[in-house]
């Protein structure tokens, strides 16, 4: 979630909001475009891990796909994805506002979901209304929206040196290094770097060579010369057309510490990791600092609204599939701020990448796979 700040309070408050409001839709799963090959980087799993590739779940998506039409039909219903039941095994999840279910039984009424679809559990998960979030401090005792010295590491505040319009200042989390070729980049989401693409508010639009700041505007008052360019915009157009939300920029030389170190995480592997359901994971963000969770979901459908610049309109909405869920109660893993974060296992050192998070709930988190991500820049991960 990408963060605000309305530049005319000055010191005497502070708005967060997001800037994607997210709904789960119903879709069955679509073809990803054609994309280039993961360069210098390991994709691995778990031996019995619960993958897409498992051979359980894998049972199960294509029956979730071919009902997930009807399934929408139901009031209240606002998407599926592919989970566990209570006692662990593979099931299909019924993302609801309300506890349907429970409304029906109060009401003398039959029950609105089936038991079973095709010899499948099913079983709803209470997402509630999909909403804004408000900003909490950094964990750990360690700022993530403090001005550091150069070289920094990452998992901070930052964001588009030009990201102030319409009388707000936004911003988001500068998570992750990686590298294409040689070359090392800072990568955040989209809407953190380069969703400004009209140029109403601020008189410009996001283009290659634009400062990239730590920290972002949202926490130096709204003013660039209160923070560091970091790095230089690299425009690489993830949306609306790809199945990613990610953004990248050009580290400006010793600006950045060469080992893509994150605050409060540490350096991490140069491999990455397939999600699996029950993975314990973790990530570093400008709001809600280190924090942790678990995987609840594999093979989701979310449907996200996108701005088109800071506190303007609203430019397309983006249907994602094949999306990680993870467990957000009360906002507790991810909140406004935390856009771009990179999340990864739940492991003491160089943990490996699993997903990049980008949108979601007070309940439920949502993050990209990694190595779609990374497939789509042709990057890698710096690690060790």
């Amino acid at each position: 979630m990408k963060n605000f700040f309305n530049s005319r309070w000055g010191k005497l408050g502070s708005l967060l909001v997001l800037l994607v409001s997210v709904t789960f839709i119903i879709s069955s799963c679509s073809d990803l475009i054609n994309e280039p090959t993961v360069q210098d980087q390991t994709v691995t799993q778990d031996q019995g891990a619960l993958t897409k590739d498992n051979p359980e779940i894998r049972a199960v998506i294509p029956i979730q796909e071919r009902h997930t039409a009807d399934l929408m039909k139901i009031p209240e219903v606002i998407g599926t994805a592919v989970g566990l039941t209570d006692d662990g095994k593979p099931c299909i999840l019924v993302l609801t506002k309300t506890d349907i279910v429970a409304n029906a039984l109060a009401q003398g009424t039959a029950s609105p979901l089936p038991d079973m679809l095709e010899n499948v559990p099913v079983k709803i998960m209470v997402t509630g209304e999909i909403k804004t979030f408000k900003g909490r401090p950094g964990g750990g005792g360690v700022s993530h929206t403090a001005k550091q010295t150069a070289p920094i590491s990452l998992g901070t505040s930052g964001g588009w040196h030009y990201d102030l319009a319409n009388g707000y200042c936004c911003g988001g989390t500068l998570g992750s290094l990686v590298k294409i070729g040689s070359v090392q980049y800072i990568m955040s989401n989209y809407h953190v770097f380069e969703s400004d693409i009209v140029s109403g508010g601020n008189g410009r639009v996001a283009s290659n060579g634009d400062g990239i700041l730590q920290p972002g505007l949202i926490d130096i008052n709204c003013s660039a010369a209160n923070g560091q360019d970091v790095a230089t915009l690299v425009l690489k157009h993830s949306l609306p057309n790809s199945n990613v939300d990610v953004g990248v920029a050009q580290v400006i030389s010793g600006m950045v510490k060469t080992d893509g170190s994150i605050l409060e995480v540490g350096t991490l592997s140069a491999n990455t990791v397939s999600a699996s359901i029950n993975q314990a994971v973790k990530k570093s963000g400008r709001t809600s600092g280190l924090t942790r969770s678990t995987i609840s979901g594999l093979n989701a459908t979310v449907s996200v609204s996108y701005e088109n610049e800071c506190a303007g309109g609203t430019a397309f909405t983006k249907t994602f599939t094949g999306q990680i869920v993870i467990a957000n109660r009360r906002s507790g893993f991810l909140a406004a701020g935390d856009s771009g974060s990179l999340m990864v296992e739940d492991v003491t050192s160089n943990p490996r990448a699993v997903g990049l998070l980008f949108a979601g709930s007070n309940t439920s988190a949502i993050a990209n796979p990694i190595n779609q991500v990374l497939s789509f820049l042709g990057a890698s991960m710096v690690g060790q």
